[in-house]
């Protein structure tokens, strides 16, 4: 995530933070990617808490949610033209879905090494592209890297997005053609 136009906390009262706390007891190692998804997809499908999100035209909003058992989770505003970057999750798996709009995911089919380089050739055939409308959704490991954005000349997008072990750090990259860079690495203090 990139910093915010606006930030704010929906409290505990709201029916996305009792959607997580009713969810199915998780693994004694935190929500399984299959649970956070349950959650984003029933969050997402949440109208009162999709029209709490204050949007911006010109820059991304969210509000920060209650996610299942100690997850992180987030309500996401995105302005036409706007996107994340390359970027993965510092070892946490998680889900998002669509709640309006259409947002489009690149990612990689690849596991990368999570230390220790600074640049890497992908190989061919890594690249997978996905679009993801208005309830669909999906789940991803923690090796997952992707850039996601909304390509829409005019509407906003909204999704829903949760991650555990909450994000203790994203790494950011640059792509040229097959060359990946690791130009920055954030901490939760940077995005919070």
């Amino acid at each position: 995530m990139s910093l915010p136009v606006r930030t704010s906390t929906v409290g505990t009262g709201t029916a996305a933070a009792d959607a997580g706390r009713a969810a199915a007891t998780p693994s004694a190692a935190g929500p399984t990617p299959a649970e956070l998804l349950d959650f984003v997809r029933r969050s997402a499908a949440d109208t009162d808490l999709v029209s709490s999100l204050p949007l911006d035209p010109e820059g991304r909003t969210w509000i920060r949610l209650n996610g299942p058992a100690g997850s992180e989770a987030w309500l996401i505003g995105w302005p036409p033209g706007t996107g994340t970057g390359w970027h993965d999750h510092g070892g946490s798996h998680g889900a998002f879905a669509t709640a309006a709009g259409t947002l489009k995911e690149d990612s990689l089919a690849a596991r990368l090494p999570t230390e220790g380089w600074k640049t890497l050739e992908l190989a061919e055939g890594v690249d997978r592209e996905r679009q993801l409308t208005a309830g669909e959704g999906r789940a991803f490991g923690r090796h997952h890297v992707h850039e996601v954005r909304n390509e829409s000349g005019a509407e906003h997008a909204v999704s829903v997005h949760a991650y555990y072990p909450p994000l203790p750090l994203m790494r950011r990259y640059s792509r040229t053609g097959a060359v990946l860079r690791l130009e920055q690495v954030e901490r939760p203090e940077e995005w919070q």
